[in-house]
C-alpha cells in the first residue's frame, strides 16, 4: 500500500514514516497536496500551526476532493483539526470534511504535554487488541465538533473533555501522536492500515 504524508513546511516527519513503514506501508513525504492525493491513503500529520497548514491546503483543492471522494485519510493532532471547518488558533479554512472547528484547551496548564487516556465510547476495529489505551498528547487546541456522530473516543485534560479519536467513512482523526506512543500507538496505526487494506 502506498501512503503519503503531507508536509506543511515544518517538523520532522521521519518518525511517523518509520512507524508506518514498519507496519508494511510504502511511505513518501509529499509537500504537494496534489501529489499526496495520488497515493492509496494520506496522512495529515500533527506538526505546524493551523493557519500555515490551511494555507498550504488551499493551494490545491485536489486533495480535499480526493478525500471527499473516498481517499482514506488519517489526521493526527493538527491534521485532525484540519479535517474540520476552521480553528480559533488562526485564520484560514480547514478542509470542511467534518462539521465543527477547533478551540483552545480550557485547562489551567496549556499546552497538554504528555501521556493521557483514550476513552472509547463505542466498540470499533481501530481499538481491536487494545484494553487500556494511554497515548502521548502535545496540543493547545482541540476539536469542538458540531455533533458527536463521528466521535468514537474522548479524553479528559483537567476539567476539559474533548474528542480523542474520530471516524467517519474513509476519514480517521487522532488528537494524540501515535508515532510517539510506543507499542500502543503502533498498534493503532496497524489497525488503521488494516482497515484501509480491508475496507
Amino acid at each position: 500500500m502506498k501512503l503519503s504524508i503531507l508536509e506543511y513546511g515544518t517538523g520532522n516527519l521521519h518518525s511517523l514514516a518509520k512507524v508506518l513503514q514498519a507496519e508494511g506501508a510504502t511511505v513518501t513525504i509529499e509537500s504537494d497536496p496534489s501529489t499526496a492525493a495520488a497515493a492509496d491513503a494520506v496522512v495529515l500529520p500533527g506538526v505546524g500551526a493551523f493557519a500555515g497548514a490551511a494555507s498550504r491546503l488551499e493551494e490545491s483543492r485536489v486533495l480535499r476532493d480526493a478525500i471527499a471522494g473516498g481517499l482514506p485519510c488519517l489526521g493526527i493532532c493538527l491534521g485532525m483539526q484540519l479535517l474540520y471547518d476552521g480553528s480559533d488558533e488562526g485564520g484560514g479554512a480547514g478542509l470542511g470534511l467534518l462539521p465543527g472547528r477547533s478551540r483552545r484547551v480550557s485547562a489551567a496548564r496549556v499546552p497538554q504535554m504528555g501521556w493521557n487516556d483514550v476513552e472509547p465510547v463505542r466498540e470499533h476495529p481501530l481499538f481491536d487488541g487494545l484494553d487500556d489505551i494511554v497515548v502521548y498528547y502535545a496540543n493547545s487546541f482541540v476539536v469542538a465538533p458540531a455533533d458527536d456522530a463521528a466521535v468514537i473516543a474522548y479524553t479528559a485534560y483537567g476539567q476539559d473533555r474533548f474528542p480523542a479519536v474520530v471516524r467517519q467513512d474513509n476519514i480517521w482523526g487522532m488528537q494524540f501522536h501515535p508515532e510517539k506512543s510506543g507499542a500502543t500507538g503502533r498498534h493503532l496505526l496497524r489497525n488503521f492500515l488494516n482497515a484501509v487494506r480491508n475496507p
